[in-house]
């Protein structure tokens, strides 16, 4: 029986998937949007525990079809332990035919493009990962770690190497001033990643983060629920790039997709007529509860 140490997170696309945890917590850890993990300490689980259940996994559930790598980015691990955990997933569920993790961009930085070749032939098929934005100075205030042009190359590493990139930004990260500027830079950095999956969630303030702080002190200026709806507007009309673009998280004010710039008209259509409808009042000032 595997036994998670809480709280575990998963992309939702990942609902049905058998989830091992290879790591706790995450190695950055220092977003200042981000809670999923202050709770943790990061630590890398030891082999005989996730060996052990990687077995009983298989004996138990040797139809599952996916498997899910956990915490916030195991793909920090040594390459050689990486291909040590597929080999065993996929020598030990007979029926599994995808391996998908978490992964931050300086997790992909560090591979060299023949470790990542080595894992994507391995079995370890999608990578999620934050951009957040593409604006530099939107990086550097909320710690991301990278800036944008680190980002385009992390990224554009993993797509090089095989792996199929699913991509998240977060609408209302600039602020109310930097709105514009986030939007706009990201919507750059996108098309020259040009991802497989862009999804596109809204800034949640949760208790206990740098942000929370920051909004508390006045340093930081929530948008309105309408900003948010243009901020997505403007990423719709200038994404040039095809990917397959969802906004139906559960942070999300209008739940909507469709594969860009393709479908373009019809999603900027659905949004600028929610526009004059959404109040233009700030966002919630905090969230309790998980993503």
């Amino acid at each position: 029986m595997l036994k998670y140490h809480e709280p575990l997170f998963r992309p939702p696309s990942e609902a049905r998937s058998l989830i091992f945890q290879a790591t706790l917590g995450c190695s950055h850890n220092k977003c200042t949007f981000c809670y999923m993990y202050k709770t943790k300490k990061f630590l890398i689980k030891p082999w005989e525990e996730l060996y052990q259940e990687i077995v009983e996994a298989g004996k138990e559930y040797p139809y599952m079809k996916r498997v899910f790598l956990a915490d916030g980015d195991p793909l920090v691990l040594e390459t050689s332990y990486l291909l040590q955990i597929l080999e065993t997933l996929y020598r030990q569920i007979p029926a599994l035919e995808r391996v998908s993790i978490y992964a931050t961009p300086q997790n992909l930085l560090e591979k060299s493009p023949q470790e990542l070749q080595e894992l994507r032939d391995a079995g370890l098929h999608l990578i999620y990962l934050g951009i957040e934005s593409g604006d530099d100075q939107v990086l550097r205030e909320t710690k991301k770690g990278v800036d944008s042009r680190e980002m385009v190359e992390a990224c554009r590493k993993a797509i090089e190497a095989g792996f199929t990139l699913s991509t998240m930004v977060i609408l209302g990260l600039g602020g109310a001033h930097r709105w514009k500027e986030h939007i706009i830079n990201t919507t750059k950095v996108v098309n020259e990643i040009a991802p497989h999956y862009l999804a596109a969630l809204t800034l949640m303030v949760f208790p206990g983060t740098l942000l929370h702080h920051q909004v508390k002190k006045g340093e930081f200026h929530l948008p309105t629920t309408r900003q948010i709806m243009e901020e997505m507007a403007l990423l719709v009309k200038q994404v040039d790039v095809e990917t397959i673009f969802r906004s139906n998280h559960v942070s999300n004010l209008l739940p909507i997709g469709g594969t860009l710039p393709r479908d373009r008209e019809k999603v900027l259509a659905q949004i600028e007529a929610t526009i004059p409808l959404t109040p233009d009042t700030p966002l919630p000032t905090e969230y309790q509860g998980a993503f």
